[in-house]
């Protein structure tokens, strides 16, 4: 009897543990665009942000890279996926779209994901989804329209809420690259090498899309204005490299080895809470009461669409892949 309440004791704490270093994860993913706005806005194009970001994260991830140096030959496929969307993809259309709307606005736009790979399941895999998965796509929708107030005939910037559509497009590719190799058992390649792969092969392509030569770097030696609030730019820098990238990514991986995939998607959802009140407190961006309820909705319906995935064992994106990638696949607003 005592065994067994050490072991309920220890499952309990490791749950706890788990929901606390997504919870972690979901702050350091929602600070990105709160700390890379006053850069864009000092001079930093947000592709040249982008890749100071990647290519930064990609060095400190750089010894994982090494460790798990069979990778490329063992999946290829998965590492140039993972880095052209979850990493560069995503990434590139965020930071491109926040440098145009408000960072509450894009990132909502961009957790359209998980109702648009259920759109991906039943009409490009034609399976069938359920009700609630359909209502979850549904209530995502009608949310999107409150929070880009579609009476007003898109009062925001059209671009920039096609750039954040991208980011969303980008993670949907992701989550069924992610179906990949379902079948690898314990062969699974190990989520953190993907990780650091992934980066590098972002920072190989951002480095030929960005051209950094150009970039105006003594931009990284003065000063940014957060909501007229001077900071240094080099330490909003090191804020997206080391919190917004490598702590988020590394705390969401090991989370979700101590919490269900699902459970992890799920806390993730709050990244958009989290952007959405830094924003508003530390750039001043307001959000309307329509466009507050508008993403509380969307968010629902990225919940209801998520916890409806197929169950496993299933064939759908994001339920199909082994574990490891199955855990990719919760973090896929990653990037």
């Amino acid at each position: 009897m005592p065994v067994r309440t050490s072991r309920i004791s220890q499952g309990r704490s490791g749950k706890g543990l788990g929901l606390g270093l997504a919870l972690v994860s979901a702050l350091a993913f929602g600070g990105s665009g709160v700390a890379a706005k006053p850069l864009i806005e000092a001079g930093l194009a947000p592709l040249h942000v982008v890749w100071l970001r990647v290519t930064g994260a990609a060095l400190v991830m750089l010894p994982l890279a090494v460790r798990h140096r069979a990778l490329p030959r063992h999946r290829p496929a998965l590492l140039a996926g993972f880095g052209l969307l979850a990493v560069a993809g995503v990434q590139a259309c965020y930071f491109a779209a926040i440098s145009r709307i408000p960072v509450g606005v894009a990132l909502l736009v961009e957790y359209l994901a998980p109702a648009l790979v259920l759109g991906w399941v039943r009409f490009v895999q034609r399976q069938p989804v359920t009700r609630a998965a359909a209502l979850g796509v549904v209530l995502a929708a009608g949310g999107l329209a409150c929070v880009v107030e579609v009476w007003s005939g898109l009062s925001f910037d059209a671009l920039g809420l096609l750039l954040a559509l991208g980011a969303a497009c980008c993670q949907v590719g992701y989550f069924v690259l992610s179906d990949q190799g379902g079948d690898a058992g314990g062969a699974a390649p190990d989520p953190l090498g993907v990780i650091a792969y992934g980066l590098l092969v972002g920072s190989l392509v951002l480095t030929v899309v960005a051209r950094p030569w150009n970039m105006r770097w003594t931009v990284l030696a003065h000063t940014a204005h957060m909501n007229g609030t001077p900071v240094p730019a080099f330490a909003l820098l090191m804020w997206i490299v080391l919190v917004a990238t490598v702590l988020a990514y590394v705390t969401g991986v090991v989370s979700v080895r101590r919490l269900s995939p699902a459970v992890a998607g799920v806390v993730a959802c709050l990244e958009a809470v989290i952007a959405t009140v830094l924003a508003w407190v530390l750039l001043g961006e307001h959000l309307s009461v329509p466009q507050i309820a508008g993403g509380a909705v969307v968010l629902l319906g990225a919940f209801i669409a998520q916890s409806s995935a197929p169950s496993k064992g299933s064939t759908g994106p994001v339920a199909g892949g082994s574990g490891a990638e199955r855990e990719l696949s919760a973090r896929g607003t990653a990037a």
